[in-house]
């Protein structure tokens, strides 16, 4: 078989994880220095904890077997999911912001919840590619020839392992990790072909449970609250939205020039993480955000054809996950900034401060160059 490295998707993301590091040198210098005394002290601790072991994990997923992955996902996903419950016990468990999310393993703070991402979406695949297998079938009408049995068969697997990582993720008060791994895994479900009432009924069970959730947590209900009235309490509650708006605003057509803004200096919260889209539209105004909402659709195009080229079930299915996934929550990060979304507090892919989704992300394109060079 002829091997086939794509290029194209191996350059978009070479450029686009290099001016992210750039931006963040910008971008984290002020509250750098307020915090360390140390201009560098972010970007620094972005490149080795972040950038660094990010392109490790990428080389691995380009290098590993994905026989391999598939035989093993199953155990990435259970050691995965252990992981989430470490961070309540004491010294390795770490707690921000009243919530407890991270691992402190070896000088470094690892986020579980972040590889869920990937491990979610290996196991998802790799039991659709092994039932469908198993049966020596096209599609599950196939392997389920009555209603019931594919309730059974599929349906009801499928709800449970969705109820298990909502579980693990309701204890860790994660209802934006919670909605962009239920949606992509919704959305692999989908394109394996299952029926459709599946995938309406738990859209519409999803959304009750949601409803749920921001009636349970109170700052999840002030995010739905200002993000439909945005002026009730512009210096409280909808500070941080207000601020987004002013530094999208601020930019203009062609923006204020790379390092120029002036929202970075202590007016807009998260700045560096959750944010950081609204720096970009400040210092590369609408023109800068329309191109890269284009990079990132050129992205979703060059990983669905990857998907698209290849006979294997399980790569198929892993490339869709992995192009959702990244893509999805990107333009609800940029959604949220741009108040046409409630705040959602997650990171924009390949831009914002954090080690543990940058690894995750480019150990997910990794696997989708592994995938190209296979078809």
């Amino acid at each position: 078989m002829k091997k086939h490295f794509n290029y194209f998707l191996f350059f978009l993301v070479v450029f686009l994880v290099g001016f992210g590091i750039v931006f963040l040198a910008c971008l984290s210098a002020p509250a750098s220095l307020q915090r360390f005394g140390n201009t560098n002290y972010y970007l620094f601790h972005q490149i080795i904890s972040g950038l660094i072991p990010a392109i490790i994990l990428g080389i691995t997923g380009y290098k590993i077997s994905l026989k391999f992955l598939k035989k093993w996902a199953p155990l990435l996903v259970f050691l995965n999911l252990i992981a989430l419950f470490l961070v309540f016990l004491p010294k390795i468990g770490n707690e921000a912001g009243g919530a407890s999310r991270w691992l402190g393993i070896g000088g470094f703070m690892l986020q579980p919840s972040e590889f869920l991402k990937i491990t979610a979406i290996l196991y998802l695949s790799a039991w659709i590619a092994s039932k469908l297998s198993e049966n020596n079938a096209l599609d599950w009408k196939s392997v389920t020839k009555k209603g019931y049995h594919n309730v059974i068969y599929i349906f009801v697997p499928f709800v449970i392992f969705l109820g298990i990582i909502a579980i693990a993720l309701f204890f860790q008060r994660d209802a934006s990790t919670l909605g962009i791994i239920t949606l992509t895994l919704l959305a692999l479900y989908f394109s394996a072909k299952t029926p459709l009432w599946h995938t309406l009924l738990i859209l519409i069970s999803g959304a009750s449970i949601l409803l749920f959730l921001i009636r349970f947590e109170p700052y999840r209900m002030d995010r739905w609250l200002i993000f439909l009235h945005p002026d009730s309490d512009p210096l409280g509650k909808g500070f941080q939205l207000r601020q987004s708006l002013i530094s999208l605003g601020s930019g203009g057509v062609f923006g204020k020039g790379l390092g120029m803004s002036t929202q970075k200096f202590g007016f807009l919260p998260q700045a560096i993480s959750d944010s950081i889209f609204a720096i970009i539209g400040e210092e590369i105004g609408a023109i800068g955000c329309i191109i890269l909402i284009g990079l990132f659709i050129l992205f979703f195009w060059l990983g669905i054809q990857i998907a698209k080229n290849t006979n294997d079930r399980f790569s198929k299915m892993t490339a869709i996950g992995i192009v959702v996934w990244i893509c999805l929550q990107t333009f609800i990060n940029m959604a949220s900034v741009a108040g046409i979304f409630p705040l959602a507090g997650i990171p924009l892919p390949f831009f914002s401060y954090g080690g543990s989704h940058l690894a995750v992300e480019l150990f997910g394109v990794g696997l989708l160059l592994n995938i190209s060079k296979n078809t």
